[in-house]
């Protein structure tokens, strides 16, 4: 794969996590963009952090699988992919969201 063409691949995974990211907000935030992590990690007695890796687990246990695949010569659709992808990255950026927020947090106490 050329640079450019690389590049190309990179814009577009960006282009469309921040569009999957914006849209979901509608649906699942109450107020706080990370809300249902919070939720979660009281039901699971965890920090949100560990129920967000909980969920996102379901994600790469997917991918896992679609790899696997490739040797028995299954190859799912790209949408599939663009999905499963788009998903395990979006899971990451609100990790990060979560862990930026733990840290923000952190500086007022001291």
């Amino acid at each position: 794969m050329t640079n450019e063409f690389f590049k190309i691949v990179v814009e577009r995974r960006v282009n469309t996590c921040k569009g999957v990211l914006i849209e979901k907000a509608k649906e699942y935030a109450r107020g706080d963009r990370l809300s249902n992590f919070k939720k979660a990690s009281g039901a699971m007695s965890c920090t949100p952090e560990k129920a967000l890796i909980g969920m996102l687990m379901k994600h790469i246990i997917s991918i896992v699988d679609m790899v696997d695949d490739i040797d028995k010569e299954q190859l799912a659709s790209r949408a599939v992919w663009d999905e499963k992808l788009g998903d395990a990255i979006n899971y990451l950026i609100l990790l990060d969201g979560l862990i930026t927020e733990r840290i923000d947090d952190k500086k007022d106490i001291k």
